[in-house]
């Protein structure tokens, strides 16, 4: 692989990485959606796809006629497609950076506050007035926890509040550093270093690469 087609396919990845890396150092849990994580994992696989299928499958036609400008579009519909199958996928809720004995009172609490009539089945959750039924999916060796949705029926306003809760409850608390975060950050500069060496060692290589890539 040339040193442009080894920088677009590893750049995305490698910064993946470090944001992964980081936030399990991180000394707080992190919550985000389900939609946000798999746009990010999409994201992090996006130079694969650009400097493979899609450089693979161009038009041709329209690449001579567009030249580099082939290219947004292209980045656009793939983003759009990456978002159209996070929207698709049900309820989650995913958090970084922590355990399920710490999280497991910080979630009754939030049950307790949204919903009187709230029922826990081992590590499901239901909330029947607000329209949530989850499960607690717990990842130990990455720390980190899911809460999937149980069922069809499932309220999205409901699980904006729980989603909402829990940051507040967890802003404040502090949980020890997860060494695999350091794992996540070898790499992702082991990714950097590889990717700034091949394009210094090589800058002619790389201009003439750029070139054939943008139809210039």
């Amino acid at each position: 692989m040339d040193p442009l087609h080894l920088c677009i396919a590893m750049g995305p990845l490698g910064v993946y990485l470090l944001l992964i890396g980081w936030l399990n150092l991180s000394q707080s849990p992190f919550v985000t959606t389900g939609t946000r994580d798999v746009l990010a994992l999409a994201i992090a696989i996006s130079g694969f796809v650009i400097a493979g299928p899609m450089e693979l499958f161009m038009p041709e036609t329209a690449a001579v006629f567009f030249r580099a400008w082939i290219w947004p579009p292209l980045i656009c519909l793939y983003l759009l497609c990456a978002t159209f199958a996070a929207m698709l996928t049900r309820p989650r809720l995913v958090i970084y950076n922590v355990t399920a004995e710490q999280l497991h009172p910080v979630l009754e609490g939030v049950a307790a506050k949204l919903d009187d009539n709230r029922c826990w089945v081992g590590q499901t959750l239901m909330l029947p007035n607000r329209g949530v039924h989850l499960n607690i999916e717990s990842f130990p060796a990455m720390r980190n926890i899911q809460l999937t949705s149980v069922g069809g029926q499932q309220d999205l306003g409901g699980w904006r509040l729980v989603e909402q809760e829990l940051r507040l409850r967890l802003k404040g608390m502090k949980v020890g550093i997860n060494p695999r975060g350091f794992s996540f950050l070898f790499f992702g500069l082991l990714i950097a270093i590889l990717i700034g060496y091949s394009v210094a060692t090589k800058p002619l290589e790389v201009a003439e690469a750029l070139n054939d890539f943008l139809r210039l």
